[in-house]
């Protein structure tokens, strides 16, 4: 599954053997080999993604004896990948980069300008490989921030959290969580599937 600006959940039909693997939004356009934009929010089969590796990938998997190999075999796979794809549009990797470290506070008109391109160029090229348009991925990653600072600190009150994330007041960032949580960040902050992550 691409990022998403929308809230989800993961539902199965009984006991399910699984790996999880997250990369960056570049990190898998490079490894996946497709445009992003055509992942997000959505769930893909991973023949749909790897073609016919994926069945073989899967076989070597589930036939390898213990997690640490299993874990080891998908690195050098993936690894393998991203060797021998070509790197992201530098202008793309450069916006991404600048948008992570400022938690989703720097202008898009800044971004564009810096670079030298419209907005809407930027917008373009930016959506095609992490997935969603600068501006959505500019509110996930505020809102992303959000989270983690209340989890590091429980006792900071929202209005601090929303002033430090780059919201405009508390009722800023509780319609962000509403759209991207799908509850307000309080019920967010007590749920225990929040709770029991790793800071």
């Amino acid at each position: 599954m691409g990022v998403k600006d929308t809230p989800g959940s993961t539902v199965h039909a009984g006991e399910v053997h699984s790996l999880q693997v997250e990369m960056t939004p570049l990190g898998a356009y490079r490894v996946l080999g497709v445009p992003m934009r055509a992942l997000s929010g959505a769930a893909a089969d991973l023949a749909d993604v790897l073609g016919p590796a994926a069945d073989h990938l899967v076989e070597r998997l589930a036939s390898t004896g213990d997690w640490d190999a299993r874990f080891r075999l998908l690195g050098r796979v993936l690894g393998e990948r991203a060797a021998a794809a070509d790197a992201p549009d530098p202008a793309v990797a450069w916006a991404w980069r600048r948008l992570r470290r400022s938690g989703g506070t720097v202008a898009i008109g800044e971004l564009a300008a810096e670079l030298g391109m419209s907005r809407r160029h930027l917008s373009r090229r930016f959506h095609h490989q992490v997935g969603l348009p600068p501006k959505s991925m500019a509110r996930v990653l505020r809102f992303r921030r959000a989270a983690r600072l209340r989890a590091l600190a429980p006792e900071r009150p929202w209005s601090r959290i929303a002033a430090d994330c780059g919201y405009y007041d508390h009722a800023h960032l509780d319609a962000d969580f509403r759209a991207l949580a799908g509850c307000t960040p309080t019920e967010f902050a007590t749920r225990p599937d929040v709770l029991a992550r790793p800071s």
